[in-house]
């Protein structure tokens, strides 16, 4: 693939009758493709350098399974909730529920017993586990029921999604969650919240039906937005690098090297999101090859760095 082939658009969902649409409509409507975004539960462990260890693997996995299970829920619920608004965007009609693919009284009951599932498995777990992702499901469900609509509130919501999944990896495992570590998890979620709605503001225009907040937002300040937080998030991340990753000023270590595969790859995400073809962040990482090797290096000289610090 060359390097303007991993820089096209992402493709709209499939109509009717294509091979995506051969997966049961109830499966799609969970959507297992989103729950990458699952993995950020990794991120507290992975930092402290002890994911690896059996104990904490298995803390982490759990988190993540129970995620999975609270995310499909908000999928499901806010799906049956949106479906009129969805019918009108050229991606989302295709969703099952929007598509009349499936009923909303049975997204509604498998939304319910998944949330019910999750709360149930975290809480038993351990309390930590279960209050975080309590808090994830009510903040989820306000924002179905008219955050979304409130301008910079659906910015800090969407966001919250991602640091609560951080939090909910470093609650699990009982590993303290570094402060510096909490505020680049937070501003890179809002740099990738931003340049989404940047996107959606690109493909639909400011008037668009499907979401009332991008009447209020323009392209000029979603770039003030986006741009703000990345400037926060390399700031906050070169700080956390120096303090628990190895770095001390006036030394080269790992912890210093991992800044450059970081920014690099942030700039090659703002490529897109200034193009509008961020609208869909988990089709745009797993389609970019270029932001995968980016992020590979990154792994590559970070893991020495928290391993060794």
């Amino acid at each position: 693939m060359t390097e303007q082939d991993s820089l096209a658009p992402v493709a709209p969902e499939q109509p009717p009758g294509s091979t995506c649409r051969r997966v049961p409509p109830l499966v799609r409507a969970v959507r297992p493709r989103q729950w990458v975004k699952n993995a950020l539960v990794a991120v507290v462990p992975a930092a402290a350098g002890t994911l690896l260890r059996p104990e904490v693997l298995g803390s982490t996995a759990m988190a993540f399974l129970v995620f999975c299970a609270a995310a499909s829920a908000v999928y499901l619920l806010n799906d049956v909730r949106d479906a009129s608004q969805d019918r009108l965007h050229p991606r989302k009609r295709y969703r099952p529920v929007a598509s009349r693919e499936l009923a909303p009284r049975t997204a509604v009951a498998v939304g319910a017993v998944l949330g019910v599932i999750a709360l149930g498995v975290a809480f038993w777990w351990s309390w930590a586990l279960g209050l975080t992702i309590a808090a994830y499901l009510v903040v989820q469900i306000a924002y179905s029921l008219g955050l979304k609509h409130q301008p910079v509130l659906d910015l800090a919501v969407v966001s919250s999604g991602f640091v609560l999944r951080v939090m909910a990896g470093g609650v699990a495992t009982a590993i303290p969650i570094s402060g510096t570590l909490l505020l680049v998890a937070s501003f890179g979620s809002l740099f990738m919240v931003a340049g989404k709605r940047f996107s959606e503001i690109r493909a639909l225009g400011t008037g668009g039906a499907t979401r009332q907040s991008l009447q209020v937002y323009s392209e000029s300040y979603l770039r003030f937005v986006w741009s703000l937080a990345a400037a926060v998030t390399v700031v906050t991340y070169v700080q956390w690098s120096f303090a628990h990753a190895g770095g001390r000023p006036g030394d080269i270590s790992w912890g210093v090297i991992s800044v450059a595969p970081l920014v690099l790859g942030m700039l090659r995400y703002a490529v897109d999101i200034d193009r509008g073809t961020a609208g869909t962040p988990e089709d745009l990482v797993l389609g970019d090859r270029v932001l995968q090797v980016l992020a590979l290096a990154w792994l590559v000289s970070i893991v020495p760095a928290v391993v060794g610090g």
